[in-house]
C-alpha cells in the first residue's frame, strides 16, 4: 500500500509538472496582438520660466512605424496663461507623428515674466484622439497610462536666465553664449563664465556674484576668485539692469598688486543680453 501511494504521488507530481511546463510554453509563445497606442513620452517635466529655448513635448507611437503620418489631437489646461506664461508654436491642439517615424513634438515656448515672486504654474496636456482607427490613446484600463502629462513652469528671479555675454576692449570684443545667471533669493546673483575670454574662453569659467539693489542698479561686492593671479587680487564694481530689453551691464574692477604696498586697478565693461 505504501509503494502504491508513493507511485501515485509520483505520477501526480509528473502530471502537474508537465501541465506547468505546457502553460509556461504557451505563455512564452504568446505574441502581442495589440492594440497599439500613442502616448506622451514623459508624464512630468519641469523648467524655469527663464529657459529661452523651444521645449519639445514628445508624443510617440508605441508600435510599428507607419508609412503614413499619424495625427493626434490634444487639449491644454492648467494654471499657466497662454500668451503670458507660454506659447505653442505651430497648430495648437494637433501633433503629427511623421511617416516612418515614431515621435511627434508639441513645441512649447516659455515667456519670462519674472517678477521676483517665486511661485509655479502648470500646464496639463491631454491626448483626446488619434487619426488611425486601429490605434488608441494611452494604455491600460481606459487608456489612462500616457494619456496626459503635466508641465511645471517654475517662476524665476527677475534677472535670472541664459545670456550672451560680450566684453569690449577698445575696438575689439569677445562674445560667449549660454552664460547662466542664477539666484536663490532674487537679490544675490551668480554669473558663470563672467571673464569672457579674460583668462580663457573654455578652460576657465570663473564665477562672479552681484547684488540687485532694487532700483535697476547693481553692486559687485568685493570678492576674490581662485582664477586670479594672487591672493590679494580682488574683484568689485557696479552695474545696471535695463527693464526694457532686460540687458545687464557690469563694470568690473580687478585690483592687482604691483608691489608689496601698491595696487593697480583694471576696469572693463561686460554686457549680458538675454538669449
Amino acid at each position: 500500500m505504501k509503494l502504491k501511494g508513493i507511485l501515485t504521488s509520483t505520477v501526480l507530481a509528473l502530471l502537474i509538472g508537465l501541465a506547468i511546463v505546457a502553460c509556461e510554453t504557451q505563455d512564452f509563445d504568446r505574441t502581442f496582438e495589440g492594440p497599439y497606442f500613442v502616448r506622451f513620452t514623459d508624464t512630468t517635466l519641469t523648467y524655469k520660466e527663464s529657459y529661452s529655448q523651444e521645449i519639445p513635448i514628445r508624443v510617440h507611437n508605441v508600435g510599428p512605424q507607419r508609412n503614413e503620418p499619424i495625427t493626434v489631437t490634444y487639449t491644454v489646461s492648467g494654471s499657466a496663461r497662454e500668451g503670458k506664461d507660454y506659447s505653442i508654436e505651430g497648430t495648437k491642439g494637433t501633433v503629427t507623428i511623421p511617416a516612418n517615424e515614431s515621435f511627434g513634438e508639441i513645441r512649447l515656448k516659455l515667456i519670462n515674466n519674472a517678477n521676483n515672486i517665486l511661485e509655479s504654474q502648470n500646464l496639463v496636456f491631454t491626448l483626446t484622439g488619434v487619426q488611425s482607427g486601429d490605434l488608441q490613446v494611452g494604455f491600460g484600463k481606459d487608456g489612462i497610462m500616457g494619456k496626459s502629462m503635466t508641465f511645471v513652469i517654475q517662476d524665476d528671479c527677475l534677472l535670472s536666465g541664459t545670456y550672451t555675454g560680450t566684453r569690449r576692449v577698445g575696438n575689439q570684443s569677445a562674445t560667449i553664449r549660454d552664460i547662466a545667471i542664477t539666484s536663490s533669493d532674487c537679490k544675490t546673483y551668480t554669473v558663470t563664465n563672467w571673464n569672457i575670454g579674460l583668462f580663457s574662453f573654455e578652460a576657465i569659467k570663473a564665477s562672479l556674484t552681484f547684488i540687485d539693489n532694487g532700483d535697476n542698479s547693481l553692486t559687485i561686492p568685493v570678492q576674490s576668485n581662485p582664477e586670479l593671479a594672487a591672493p590679494r587680487d580682488t574683484i568689485s564694481g557696479t552695474g545696471s539692469w535695463n527693464p526694457q530689453n532686460r540687458q545687464i551691464s557690469l563694470n568690473v574692477r580687478i585690483k592687482v598688486p604691483v608691489s608689496e604696498t601698491k595696487d593697480s586697478v583694471v576696469t572693463f565693461p561686460l554686457t549680458y543680453v538675454p538669449q
